[in-house]
């Protein structure tokens, strides 16, 4: 408490000082008398005249004081009043004059001695011009430039030798205005954190029966799943102070810095405690310290940043209220000793919500939009499978925005739907203008994948298909509503998924007697799938229930830039792709006979979709079972 006080009378002293120094300045003005400046001819004048009482001479000027009434009286100015106000002489009788070169000094000596004049010479002092240039103008520029350098490099000059501290953004109680009612769809992962709620509420609770709090609280998910939100809701609900930052703020080119961070950053938590230190995206720090070959080393600036972090986990004590809590999309690059007990013990998975998550999570961004009556949000989850989170916001936004820009009311279905579209397909492409050979060929090729879908009993039901542009490829788009969500599939399941990847192309093989290049997307995704089933499944009967390679496994783990060292032979290998190959020919054999039986329905579903560019719902259903060839017949 002392501290303060000193800067408070140190502060005060310089300000009475600047008062002092304004004050003296102001009374010199005022008590100084008036000069007026005259020319030299004005000034011989005045000589001869016997006007002038004395001077002083210098290299430059001339300087000195005038007999009364030698001058006439001059007009009062702004200056002059405010001089009169304090009973300042007003009187003229002092004046300079700038001496004009090529006269001699030995001339106006002896102009002055003949009209009685006392004179003096002087000595101009360079002194304040010196001092001036000299020394204060470049220390100025030097302490200008050392400023701006050190707020560039750490954020301003009170931090500008603070490399070493934390970057932590620290929020108060009043800034936390999130609770669980702002989280939906992630009700496992609240449950599990509100034992960390409990436990900052009342910690006597546990610590009676010698329980201790897991030091550490790791988010795991995709990206998008509300990781950071959870966390917020976690210090709102238990009403203690929040850190939030990212992984990557603690490292920087400086070595050491990112370990003095840490240090600073555990040092600060200590002194608010109770409350919750969050780090976002841990991997940035986290990464395993073993490289692509397996050996660990190195001494970089992340691996000591990481090394420090370890250590003040195992330092601190719990008991004192500091919760740790992280959040990563990657914990397979993770070092182990993060998640060993003691550190990150606890792993609450923050998984991609299924249907009736999804419809909680639009009901908490839909409260602040105005929706119309015929709005069915559950419609809408049944139509967003595998959206995370933050996707859903972001469809409620766009929806939002849609209406706005037509001058609705309200919020309609279209206008959600059509966020739908955006957010899976992107933006619709009007410019793109396609040829009618392009529109035919586009619209033979997705009633192609919806006839498909329609007729095998294992796919998911056609819900719109559209010939309309979007994105950055897409000519069009078929769009499939899954019932339920899956979450294991079958054999025939995963075989019927790769026929309706290939109705395309095959519908423009039998219509046209030849392919396109549009297939190309189709055809990676069904090529990809049939060698799941072979390398990850174990559904080929040549090979058997075996896997191959590594096929989850993150990219980072295989090394950066380097090809993947296969696990089996050379004949296995060549065994993956004939099987592939087998699966793929199989379907496609399938498919080309089932849109042969069905070509009429295919031809009249085209033409309907090519004129009205997008079909959905009953009418939809109709053209797929061929109550409109039934008709034409």
């Amino acid at each position: 408490m002392k501290l303060p006080v000193k800067q408070k009378t140190q502060f005060s002293l310089v300000y009475l000082l600047i008062a002092v120094l304004v004050l003296s300045l102001v009374q010199s003005w005022l008590l100084a008398p008036r000069t007026v400046e005259i020319p030299m001819s004005r000034f011989l004048a005045l000589v001869r005249e016997g006007k002038v009482e004395r001077v002083s001479v210098t290299d430059r000027e001339i300087r000195g004081t005038l007999k009364p009434g030698a001058l006439p009286a001059q007009q009062p100015g702004a200056g002059d009043k405010v001089r009169s106000l304090f009973g300042a002489d007003q009187s003229v009788d002092t004046f300079t004059t700038t001496r004009i070169p090529g006269i001699e000094d030995s001339a106006l000596v002896k102009e002055l001695e003949q009209n009685k004049v006392e004179f003096s010479g002087r000595v101009e002092s360079t002194f304040w011009r010196d001092f001036l240039f000299g020394w204060i103008v470049p220390l100025v520029l030097m302490v200008g430039l050392w400023m701006f350098v050190m707020r560039r490099m750490g954020g301003g000059t009170t931090q500008a030798l603070s490399f070493g501290r934390s970057k932590a953004k620290i929020y108060d109680r009043k800034e936390l205005k999130t609770t669980f009612a702002d989280v939906a769809g992630v009700d496992e992962a609240k449950t599990e954190l509100m034992e960390v709620v409990d436990f900052l509420k009342n910690p006597k609770k546990y610590q009676r029966l010698g329980g201790r709090i897991p030091k550490g609280v790791l988010l795991v998910g995709p990206p998008g799943t509300g990781k950071t939100l959870l966390a917020r809701a976690v210090a709102g609900e238990a009403d203690v102070p929040f850190f939030f930052l990212s992984g990557s703020e603690f490292v920087e080119m400086f070595v050491g810095v990112g370990a003095a961070r840490v240090r600073d950053l555990f040092e600060q938590a200590k002194e608010k405690a109770p409350c919750i230190v969050f780090i976002d995206e841990l991997d940035a720090i986290g990464k395993t310290r073993a490289g692509a070959t397996g050996f660990a080393g190195g001494h970089d600036e992340r691996e000591q940043t990481l090394n420090q972090l370890l250590a003040e986990m195992d330092g601190f004590d719990s008991s004192k209220g500091v919760i740790i809590m992280a959040a990563t999309n990657r914990p397979e690059v993770l070092d182990a000793a993060l998640l060993r007990a003691g550190r990150f013990d606890r792993q609450v998975v923050v998984d991609k919500p299924d249907v009736r998550g999804r419809e909680a999570i639009l009901h908490v961004h839909a409260r602040n939009v105005i929706l119309a009556p015929s709005v069915d949000l559950h419609v809408l989850a049944a139509r967003t499978p595998g959206m995370a989170g933050a996707d859903l916001a972001n469809i409620i936004n766009e929806a939002a925005l849609l209406a706005a820009r037509k001058g609705k009311d309200a919020v309609d279905m279209a206008d959600l739907d059509e966020a739908v579209d955006r957010v899976i397909g992107g933006l619709e492409r009007k410019s793109r203008v396609l040829s009618e050979k392009e529109r035919d060929i586009v619209a033979h090729h997705e009633i192609g994948h919806a006839l498909v879908a329609t007729s095998l009993p294992q796919a998911d039901p056609v819900h719109k298909v559209t010939i309309i542009p979007r994105g950055v490829g897409a000519l069009g788009a078929t769009y499939q509503l899954p019932l339920q969500d899956r979450y294991l599939l079958t054999r025939s399941e995963l075989e019927d998924r790769i026929a309706v990847l290939l109705g395309g192309r095959v519908a423009e093989e039998v219509v046209y007697g030849e392919i396109s290049t549009g297939a190309h997307n189709d055809l990676e995704r069904a090529t990809e799938m049939a060698r799941l089933m072979v390398t990850q499944y174990g559904m080929s009967a040549e090979l058997g229930p075996m896997t191959f390679g590594g096929g989850q496994q993150a990219v980072f783990l295989r090394g950066s830039g380097l090809s993947q060292e296969r696990e089996y032979s050379d004949e296995t290998a060549r065994a993956i792709d004939g099987e592939t190959r087998a699966i793929i020919d199989k379907m496609y054999d399938r498919v080309r006979g089932l849109i042969t039986d069905r070509k009429p329905v295919l031809l009249a579903a085209a033409a309907e979709l090519k004129a009205k560019e997008t079909l959905e719902g009953d009418r939809l259903r109709q053209l797929l079972a061929g109550d409109l060839v039934e008709e034409r017949r």
